[in-house]
């Protein structure tokens, strides 16, 4: 009797062991470094608004990337602080593969490094770069300044009196609107904002007189016949096939080198490599599906992939720049 005792034990133990295996398999797969995927939908924070460009981006690749996901990518925006709102929270999420979320570079690096602040390098964990864009100096269709060579002139001549809006204070087209100031010599006054869409919405409604911005997000402003804006420089070291008729700042004698921002995919410190590995792949299929190709370059962007070790690097040398050139402008 006591025999069988022990046998019927025995047996609802191995039972109960294989059952436990079985339960939860996402999570032991996340910890043990066993293949996951998600088994339900997937939060992704956007530290901007409803239809800023990273808005844009972000919900033209996750809308496309459920036929590789698996489930669906559901986008929370939570705007404010220049992002520190939204990437504060991303990084506050917990990391088992259900919270991810979009950075903005140089702007996340800059916050990052600023005095007290909660976020630091790691914070976050690299999934894959989405787009990289390149800076441009934008006007008013009908401004008066119809180069940029004019524009600078008329700001040395009145010295601090010409503004520009930014998409918040030491965000990345804040630090655009230094270079250029700096490199060319003037003086003006910035107004914060609270992401690009605002601060392109100040400038076409004339409550400012010029912005930096990034070609993606101007691009359905400065074609077709209703265009409401104008290009009059580009930061780069070479000119734009797209506006082969504006100079490079560089050609001009000012900041000759490329700026601009990459948007990324992150997720929070202490997600598994699994789960980073299943997202980079998941992405990357996502970014070579040529009807997500297709539909970003109507939309104006231009996709630039890079996976996890890639983008880890470029987040290192975006904290470089804001150490050693950011910290300058301000």
């Amino acid at each position: 009797m006591k025999k069988k005792l022990l046998l019927a034990a025995a047996a609802i133990l191995s039972a109960g062991i294989l059952l436990g295996g079985c339960g939860g398999g996402s999570r032991s797969a996340a910890k043990s470094g066993a293949a996951w995927k998600p088994e339900k939908d997937v939060k992704v924070i956007v530290a901007y608004k409803a239809g800023s460009g990273t808005d844009t981006g972000a919900r033209l690749l996750t809308n496309s990337a459920k036929k590789y996901v698996g489930q669906t990518l559901v986008i929370e925006n939570k705007p404010g602080a220049d992002g520190k709102i939204g990437w504060t929270e991303l990084a506050k999420s917990k990391p088992d593969g259900y919270t991810i979320g979009f950075i903005n570079l140089p702007t996340y690096t800059t916050l990052e490094l600023q005095k007290g602040s909660n976020l630091d390098d790691k914070s976050i964990v690299p999934i894959c770069n989405h787009v990289t864009e390149t800076g441009v100096v934008v006007v008013k269709k009908d401004a008066k300044w119809n180069t940029l060579k004019e524009l600078v002139e008329d700001a040395k001549a009145h010295p601090g009196q010409l503004k520009a809006s930014t998409n918040g204070n030491q965000a990345s087209n804040h630090t655009a609107a230094q270079l250029l100031a700096k490199s060319a010599g003037f003086e003006y006054n910035a107004v914060p904002y609270g992401g690009t869409a605002d601060q392109l919405l100040a400038l076409r409604q004339g409550e400012v007189d010029f912005s930096c911005a990034k070609a993606g997000d101007v691009a359905k402003l400065i074609n077709g016949d209703n265009a409401e804006l104008k290009v009059l420089g580009v930061f780069d070291t070479k000119r734009d096939p797209s506006l082969k008729d504006v100079p490079t700042l560089g050609e001009l004698g000012y900041y000759d080198k490329w700026y601009g921002s990459a948007r990324a995919l992150v997720a929070p410190k202490g997600t598994p490599e699994n789960v980073i590995k299943f997202y980079d792949e998941a992405f990357k299929k996502t970014m070579e599906d040529p009807e997500v190709k297709a539909a970003h370059e109507k939309a104006g962007m231009s996709i630039d992939y890079k996976n996890a070790a890639d983008l880890g690097k470029l987040i290192e040398s975006q904290r470089d720049f804001c150490k050693n050139i950011v910290s300058k402008l301000y």
